[in-house]
């Protein structure tokens, strides 16, 4: 298996939304140098995407995002369903599930900020204009801010420039899907009315449905369906008031606008997120209906998961079957996303009667029951996702808390190295792969195990930290327990092999020698 020589070209990210800056900053934090170019002049001021959900909000931190979402964030106690004029769901989030509502120019301007601390910067009025690859290079010609053209080498090319991409477009990828019949409508309004403001409405009625979600500073962002025939020029907050009239509660008034908009609601996917040595994250590769407010969260996302990959490609250290893995892994996310959204879109506007009641009884049960707590919001806060495709997980197991394929628990632990309290993911090294070896206090750890991690750091050195975690007093140490009297029972012993993006590798009961080394020689191709 061919692994890539080490490069010394940048990546170029094309974009400079919430995507491309996450690319980009999670590319220079591992040593990757990148261009970040935008052709656009500046960053956009309209709020956009509003809501981040927990995934992406501990992402967000990583990068020292902590206080900028404390300042700017708004946290979204419940989402109250309403139809017919009476209430039929309330979904109440806990410490786990709580999203935030924090407008795209905020989260930007946290990324920018992360991205000016790795080193790097966005590049505006800089469009490509066209794109070619070699087996070993891309090659992008580039209009800077004088009108100036310049065609350059890059070792890597990643496209976040949005649905109407023009990475996708010069690559000839197809954008395949459907597009919403009618136009949505929002505004960004003050709302006199008795509305709680960090709850977010969902009202739906025979003319429609309309949703109000709290804003930071005070404001609502208004969402509806627009009568068939209406035309963008056509939405106003005179049209938007007649809507929330006919669709909501009554008694609310819309005053003092700072953004109206039409658009089009689509749920379409690009034919491949990846050609050679170009890839597409983020709405570039993928869009759907705002329902669930997924949008922003699955762009980050894409590029987390994509950087990590890049940059051991980018060293030397991983070639195609690691890189192909992006593909599978968010293509299968991005599916679901896609689904999720279109059932939810489809479920608040049903025409029949029937088909009405059936949906008002099945939330009201399942409001009742707290059901939505046990998938449906887990599912959203993007804590469930289980990659099952690819080459970055090993085969399929549970043990000790693990799944391959799942997120490391947030359970809390104490750790030696800061010698404080955190979620046992948090805790783990995000810029390099960690062998966990889990053991009760009175177990000694495999001997088999012990040498596997010798061994790692022989070979890998800084790619691969060793953590020892102790299931009994729930802590976290470099080294294992020095008590001569253990018990010896490989069978109360786990191993997790955790990858940069904090998702289960591979794991299992015993030593974890043999599928630990598998993976590593499947997954990186090399010392084999």
């Amino acid at each position: 298996m061919t692994v890539t020589q080490p490069e010394d070209r940048p990546v170029l990210v094309v974009g400079a939304g919430p995507v491309g800056l996450t690319a980009a900053t999670e590319l220079l934090r591992r040593g990757v140098p990148v261009r970040c170019v935008d052709r656009s002049s500046g960053p956009s001021p309209l709020t956009k995407a509003l809501a981040v959900w927990p995934r992406t909000l501990e992402l967000l931190r990583r990068l020292g995002g902590g206080a900028r979402i404390e300042e700017y964030g708004l946290p979204i106690e419940s989402l109250r369903y309403h139809s017919l004029g009476r209430e039929v769901a309330r979904v109440r989030f806990d410490r786990r599930t709580r999203p935030v509502t924090l407008p795209q120019p905020d989260v930007e301007a946290l990324l920018a900020e992360a991205l000016a601390g790795a080193g790097g910067k966005a590049e505006w009025d800089t469009e490509l204009v066209a794109l070619e690859q070699h087996p070993d290079a891309a090659y992008a010609t580039l209009r800077g801010p004088e009108g100036t053209e310049v065609r350059e080498e890059f070792a890597y090319v990643i496209g976040c420039d949005g649905a109407a991409s023009t990475v996708r477009e010069l690559l000839g990828i197809s954008f395949e899907g459907s597009t919403y019949e009618n136009l949505f409508a929002l505004a960004d309004v003050r709302v006199e009315g008795p509305l709680v403001h960090d709850a977010n409405y969902y009202y739906c009625g025979p003319k429609g449905i309309v949703v109000l979600v709290g804003l930071p500073g005070g404001r609502f962002r208004v969402f509806t369906a627009a009568p068939p025939g209406t035309a963008r020029e056509d939405i106003d907050l005179p049209l938007l008031q007649r809507l929330v009239d006919e669709r909501g509660p009554g008694g609310l008034r819309l005053v003092d606008p700072t953004w109206t908009a039409g658009f089009a609601v689509h749920a379409r996917h690009a034919g491949r997120t990846r050609e050679g040595r170009v890839f597409l994250a983020g709405d570039a590769a993928h869009i759907h209906s705002p329902a669930g407010g997924q949008g922003l969260n699955t762009g980050v996302q894409d590029a987390h998961n994509l950087a990590w990959k890049l940059a051991l490609a980018h060293g030397g250290r991983a070639g195609d079957p690691l890189l192909d893995s992006y593909a599978a892994e968010r293509g299968q996310v991005a599916r679901t996303v896609i689904r999720q959204a279109d059932l939810q879109t489809r479920a608040w506007t049903p025409v029949k009667r029937r088909h009405v009641a059936l949906r008002d009884a099945a939330l009201r049960a399942a409001s009742a029951l707290r059901l939505f707590n046990v998938g449906y919001v887990p599912g959203l806060a993007g804590l469930t996702t289980v990659y099952r495709d690819g080459m970055a997980v090993g085969p399929k197991s549970t043990t000790g808390g693990f799944t391959t394929g799942g997120l490391v628990p947030d359970r809390p632990v104490w750790d030696e190295r800061t010698k404080r309290r955190t979620p046992l993911r948090v805790a783990l090294d995000d810029l390099r792969l960690t062998l966990l070896l889990a053991a009760p206090a009175d177990t000694a750890v495999p001997a088999d195990a012990l040498r596997l991690a010798g061994e790692l750091r022989d070979i890998y050195g800084d790619l691969i930290d060793v953590r020892h975690l102790d299931t009994t007093h729930h802590a976290l140490s470099d080294d294992p327990p020095a008590t001569p009297y253990l018990r010896r029972d490989d069978r109360r012993c786990t191993f997790a092999l955790s990858r940069p993006d904090g998702y289960v590798a591979v794991c299992g009961a015993g030593d974890g020698a043999g599928p630990v080394r598998d993976w590593l020689r499947t997954a990186l191709a090399q010392h084999t």
